[in-house]
């Protein structure tokens, strides 16, 4: 079984990207690693240059920063990515550079792979997410947070990422038939500074809205803050993964919320009681196909 990871990054020092320990926290998996490095303005590519191993192989990109509609640079490039893996490769682990993965699940994930391996049904593996917010201590427990997505792929059948790179379609735009499997990615894309965050959040809206478009968000990022954004959190009382630890450690950063508070609307409020009784996630969103 040969597994191949794949992701892209840029810019990853100047918007705080933990990417180094994304890519590092999948690596024991991969026999290889294609990181799709886009023309930087900071040291990026000497980020990953740097990471001590022979998996890696970096392709050079250059962003087409016409495509300001619905977030589709973000699945061109990581495209290429893929498309640059082996051919002989039975599994492709896509992680973008704000996702980590728990070190205690690579036997659950490296399981899977196997079990799965020769069953041609199963195109995909469906993974559960963590989206942690404000701090490395909350997490979001609201329907507003995606709770899985497709992360593990067979890269054949001309698979491609789907809109904004949140999941994957085949080439005839029909769903991956996946398997759920019980492990975690963490997603640490909203735990900054606010500083940083307000950065990023102004700089990233480009990719879905044109200069004409972006009054708006732009004074959204300018006046951001965290407990006003939120509907509902919940104290994280689990453990951030070993490739993490350095970096919380480092940033300090604090937040804190009351976790009693749930800003929701009566609708939401009925929803979310119904998912508590049942489970099901009434509308939910679901690029896939769970068999």
């Amino acid at each position: 079984m040969k597994v191949a990871g794949f992701t892209f990054i840029r810019n990853a020092n100047i918007y705080d990207y933990p990417i180094v320990e994304a890519i590092t926290s999948i690596l024991p998996l991969c026999d290889e690693f294609v990181v799709a490095v886009g023309n930087s303005e900071d040291d990026t590519l000497a980020l990953i240059r740097n990471i001590p191993t022979d998996k890696i192989r970096i392709i050079e990109t250059v962003w087409d920063d016409s495509l300001r509609e619905g977030g589709k640079v973000l699945a061109q490039e990581t495209d290429k990515a893929l498309a640059a893996i082996s051919p002989d490769v039975d599994w492709a682990f896509y992680i973008q550079g704000d996702e980590v993965m728990h070190e205690k699940y690579i036997p659950v994930v490296k399981q899977a792979m196997a079990t799965y391996l020769t069953d041609s049904n199963v195109e995909g593996l469906l993974f559960n997410y963590v989206h942690f917010y404000g701090s490395y201590n909350y997490y979001g427990n609201s329907r507003r947070w995606y709770r899985r997505e497709i992360r593990i792929v067979r890269p054949f059948n001309q698979v491609y990422a789907y809109r904004d790179a949140q999941g994957f379609r085949r080439s005839d735009n029909k769903k991956l038939k996946v398997k759920l499997i019980d492990a975690y990615i963490y997603h640490y894309g909203w735990v900054k500074s606010l500083e940083k965050i307000k950065k990023k959040y102004s700089y990233f809206y480009r990719f879905w809205h044109s200069d004409e478009q972006m009054n708006i968000p732009q004074k959204e990022a300018e006046n951001f803050q965290f407990a006003k954004h939120i509907d509902s959190l919940a104290l994280f009382d689990g453990t951030h993964p070993a490739v993490m630890q350095e970096r919380i450690k480092r940033e300090n950063i604090q937040f804190d919320f009351d976790t009693r508070q749930q800003n929701y609307s009566t609708r939401v409020k009925v929803l979310a009681w119904v998912e508590r009784l049942t489970g099901w996630r009434i509308g939910e969103y679901k690029n896939y196909k769970l068999i």
